[in-house]
């Protein structure tokens, strides 16, 4: 098993990005290349950069990826209030998917802070 999937961030991600590949299946077809494509680029993004940064050497190298995942879980935040204020989502879903959302990102939080020199 390699060393990034054994952190829970990276686990609870990795459930996140399923799970939004599910949403946007549901999207509107006009929103392919848009919502939906930024959606899954971000989700795809937050889990790269924690497997990235865990193979690099040292903790700042890897607290630097684990800053851009952070950024991609903000970018995701974003996302899903603008599908939710589309009604391209339930609120019922959405609130699902945020409440995922934010425990990923608490726990990416708590393994960035952790990661100081």
């Amino acid at each position: 098993m390699p060393s990034y999937e054994r952190l829970k961030a990276w686990q609870l991600s990795y459930q996140l990005a399923l799970a939004l590949y599910d949403v946007t299946y549901t999207f509107p077809r006009d929103e392919r290349f848009g919502l939906t494509s930024q959606i899954r680029r971000a989700a795809f993004s937050v889990i790269a950069n924690i497997a990235e940064g865990a193979a690099k050497r040292g903790r700042r190298e890897f607290r630097r990826f684990l800053d851009i995942a952070l950024g991609s879980i903000t970018e995701i935040e974003v996302a899903l209030r603008l599908a939710r204020d589309r009604q391209y989502t339930s609120r019922e879903r959405w609130t699902e998917l945020e409440r995922q959302r934010n425990h990923a990102g608490v726990v990416l939080w708590k393994l960035y802070s952790s990661m100081k020199d």
